[in-house]
């Protein structure tokens, strides 16, 4: 699967996301059908997968999910912590951050 960032097309909804969370960051990609919204805040990273046209595959969940976490240094999230929530069309998938102790 390949990931395109389409993140200059679309700088309405990020300067919405920036000026109205707590994100720090936001990307947007597209896969095939799939756009793919990827947030970086203080506390956790947001992905948000959507697709108008069918369900998002389990397959293509992990894939995508996958991708993004290799980008992730290993000791910044635990896995077992990740939030996946499916809603026809859309799956979000919360990363928290492991804070690191003064």
């Amino acid at each position: 699967m390949k990931l395109v960032n389409v993140t200059n097309s679309h700088s309405r909804l990020v300067k919405q996301q920036l000026e109205s969370t707590d994100a720090e960051l936001v990307k947007v990609y597209t896969a095939g059908n799939i756009s793919i919204v990827y947030t970086e805040a203080p506390q956790h990273n947001e992905l948000l997968l959507v697709n108008k046209k069918r369900a998002i595959r389990p397959s293509e969940i992990n894939e995508i999910k996958n991708r993004f976490l290799n980008k992730l240094s290993e000791d910044s999230y635990n896995e077992q912590d990740i939030i996946e929530i499916e809603n026809d069309g859309v799956v979000e998938i919360s990363i928290p951050k492991l804070l690191k102790k003064p």
